[in-house]
């Protein structure tokens, strides 16, 4: 499930994102409850925008409403044809299938809802669940950024995924 982030969603944000398998992708090497607090309240206020260009959600299990992780689709302006989307996952639920079906998710609303022309996404190279997520979903790779993000002491190589409204319209249907 969905939802927006609520005030006191820090203590689940905190739990995943210091898992260490969790911030091998991630620039930075621990979180802070100071840390998980700013990211929730930064993605509460994000909802209060008017328009609002940036949807951030926090991922709960539908049997328990336990939060794993959060998810959004991302526009750089409120009549943009194009967005990002993004997820991240507690290390406990990959490969689970979760991070497919949100992004299917992503794809679905960005499509139908936001009426968007391109959907794209980035991920570390070396993220091989992530690049199978956008794959699975119908993304294609379009690019790689050598040596694009500097963090933890070395340079990481970034791909670029992305697939178009009449791509996943051709996809959806089948």
């Amino acid at each position: 499930m969905l939802r927006e982030f609520e005030k006191e969603d820090w203590q689940a944000v905190l739990a995943y994102q210091s898992n260490p398998l969790y911030l091998r992708y991630y620039p930075w090497t621990h979180r802070t409850e100071q840390d998980a607090r700013e990211f929730v309240r930064r993605l509460m206020a994000q909802r209060e925008e008017e328009p609002r260009t940036k949807c951030q959600l926090a991922i709960t299990l539908a049997a328990n409403g336990q939060l794993i992780g959060n998810a959004g689709i991302r526009r750089d302006a409120p009549d943009a044809q194009e967005a990002d989307i993004g997820y991240e996952l507690d290390p406990d639920y990959w490969g689970h299938g979760y991070a497919t079906e949100v992004a299917d998710a992503l794809l679905t609303y960005g499509f139908q809802t936001l009426r968007l022309h391109r959907i794209w996404a980035q991920c570390v190279a070396e993220n091989k669940g992530s690049t199978h997520v956008l794959e699975k979903v119908g993304m294609q790779q379009e690019g790689r950024l050598r040596e694009q993000r500097w963090m933890k002491g070395r340079w990481w190589d970034v791909l670029l995924y992305a697939i178009l409204e009449n791509e996943w319209q051709v996809r959806s249907s089948s």
